[in-house]
């Protein structure tokens, strides 16, 4: 660490609602139900909440229908959506609108019912891949899977260092008493799974599930008054690079490479003073690609890098705590899951699968395939430094 870092915003509370029955939940009655846990962790009352912050494939105004169904008529509203992402950026706007007296009390909430759907495409979606979707790919598996594919040829990567990273998140879940895959996965069980789109396997895939989420922030200032236990975002970076992969001008590249680094400059920290980190795993490769973008080993070595078992438990490097996309859940847009998991770690809540002594947490999110990304620093301490 290099200079000190002062808390921009923070979380306190933070839930998670799952539909145990298919059909069970609305979209936003998940939003609600894990809203509503998540004040239970504060001294704030629905009343209190003047900020609404949502993105959706579900609903074209997702927090018009968020407030509706709560009974909430927001000072500042904001629906921007870049993805899975969005809700790690959704940290960087709650806080300059608090920071500008725009709100107070800020609600970041997600839902999805995409399991009990049955299908992987939402039925909402309005914005056909023009120029992806006329030739029968199925999104975002096979922009993956050509990113997955330009990384094998360019630098050699191999089936096997894929299924490291699904191998290191099953054992994760394995932890976890409520990740729904517990069973211990090897690498010759992904390999040998049946190719979904080449080169991604079955289990380089994620999970689809169903899920709602939501957290609870206000100013780091009032903090301390509303909860026992608040955890601080310390610096918040966000991007974008295309919206079609036609456009991306190298697939082996992400938006991590962009809005890693920032954080770790606002805040003057390296990777080596972050105890844990809640990475998007969509497929095996976008966590590889991100490691890479981080600055965890150079551009093309994420397969070598992984390849030495250190994502698992008691490796070296604590990545998806809980299991993540692959073992635990993915209900569409994975973010807020991220954050979710990183606050319980700094809370210390996490049974099986703590972190000892953890700290700090990084959180990566990114949208479509790579398309944007986002990043945020926290920490259970308002100072760091």
């Amino acid at each position: 660490m290099t200079s000190p870092s002062t808390a921009i915003l923070a979380i306190v509370g933070a839930s998670e609602a799952l539909s145990q029955d298919s059909g069970r939940f609305s979209s936003v009655g998940l939003m609600a139900e894990s809203a509503a846990a998540a004040l239970q962790q504060t001294t704030l009352r629905k009343n209190d909440i003047d900020g609404l912050f949502s993105a959706s494939a579900y609903y074209y105004m997702p927090t018009l229908t968020l407030g509706e169904y709560m009974g909430i008529s927001p000072r500042l509203t904001d629906s921007s959506t870049i993805g899975g992402s969005s809700f790690v950026a959704h940290l960087g706007h709650a806080a300059a609108a608090i920071a500008a007296g725009a709100c107070d009390v800020g609600l970041i909430a997600y839902g999805s019912t995409q399991k009990s759907d049955g299908s992987r495409f939402v039925k909402s979606m309005t914005e056909p891949l023009s120029y992806e979707f006329p030739h029968g790919a199925m999104w975002p598996l096979a922009g993956y899977a050509m990113m997955a594919q330009r990384h094998f040829h360019e630098f050699g990567t191999t089936s096997e260092q894929l299924a490291e990273v699904a191998v290191a998140a099953r054992e994760w879940a394995c932890l976890n008493p409520g990740s729904p895959r517990r069973v211990p996965l090897t690498i010759e069980e992904v390999v040998s799974s049946p190719l979904v789109c080449e080169p991604l396997h079955r289990y380089d895939c994620c999970l689809v599930s169903d899920g709602g989420g939501a957290l609870v922030v206000t100013s780091p200032d009032r903090a301390a008054d509303v909860c026992d236990d608040p955890i601080y975002v310390h610096a918040v970076a966000e991007t974008h690079i295309a919206r079609n992969i036609t456009y991306y001008d190298d697939l082996t590249t992400t938006p991590a490479a962009i809005t890693g680094p920032q954080v770790l400059r606002q805040t003057g920290l390296t990777l080596a003073d972050i105890d844990v980190f809640e990475l998007y795993d969509s497929f095996t490769i976008a966590v590889i690609l991100t490691l890479e973008g981080l600055g965890f080993c150079g551009r093309g070595e994420g397969g070598a890098y992984v390849s030495d078992g250190r994502l698992r438990p008691g490796k070296g490097l604590p990545v998806n705590t809980n299991g993540g996309g692959l073992s635990n859940r993915h209900p569409g847009m994975l973010g807020i899951f991220l954050l979710i998991e990183a606050v319980q770690q700094l809370r210390g809540q996490s049974g099986d699968r703590q972190v000892a002594d953890a700290s700090t947490a990084l959180v990566h999110g990114l949208g479509g395939v790579h398309m944007s990304g986002a990043t945020a620093i926290l920490s259970n301490e308002r100072n760091l430094g």
